[in-house]
């Protein structure tokens, strides 16, 4: 997260990095129309992006605010308790993710911390959201209904796998402009 210390000491965010996440929020509701099996679409590309961009906390928000308002616009299809476990999932995803990137770039080669950043995004965009949404759902409608969950796993492992890596791809010649622009 890029911030400011004032002269109290209280952080202050900078406003650039407000702004570029305001617009990945909105980019991550445009990208819940670009399906890629049934429901599930690009509206987790902003948040990875943002997650390498902008820093851990910002990715966090924009993967829960992003998926919050893709919820809202659908009806809440799986409840609104379930799409707010889902919303902490992502950004929990998203933390896990840019903190992965930011920890790793120090200490390994950019292409081996890509691939780890990226195995790491799958598995807590795919497996772990998947099962923190089967454990809500568990409580919430039974054991039944959460395991009807399962038949989402292949097409979010598709989804995972394609949001991550166009993320991968897109940070790239964004990360340039944004050293330019800060």
């Amino acid at each position: 997260m890029e911030t400011k210390a004032t002269a109290e000491g209280r952080t202050r965010i900078d406003t650039k990095s407000l702004v570029i996440t305001a617009l990945f929020v909105a980019l991550s509701f445009a990208g819940a129309n670009i399906k890629i099996l049934g429901s599930i679409a690009f509206d987790s590309l902003p948040g990875f992006v943002g997650a390498l961009l902008l820093g851990p906390a910002f990715g966090a928000a924009i993967g829960f605010l992003g998926h919050m308002f893709t919820s809202l616009t659908s009806g809440f299809p799986l409840s609104v308790p379930l799409h707010i476990v889902i919303g902490l999932s992502m950004a929990l995803t998203m933390l896990g993710f840019g903190l992965s990137y930011r920890t790793l770039q120090s200490k390994l080669s950019r292409s081996a911390n890509v691939a780890i950043t990226g195995a790491v995004g799958v598995a807590l965009n795919g497996p772990v959201s998947l099962a923190l949404s089967m454990g809500a759902l568990a409580l919430m409608a039974g054991k039944d209904a959460a395991i009807g969950l399962l038949a989402l796993f292949p097409a979010l492992m598709v989804a995972s796998v394609a949001n991550v890596v166009a993320s991968l791809l897109i940070f790239k010649p964004l990360e340039s402009v944004w050293a330019r622009i800060r």
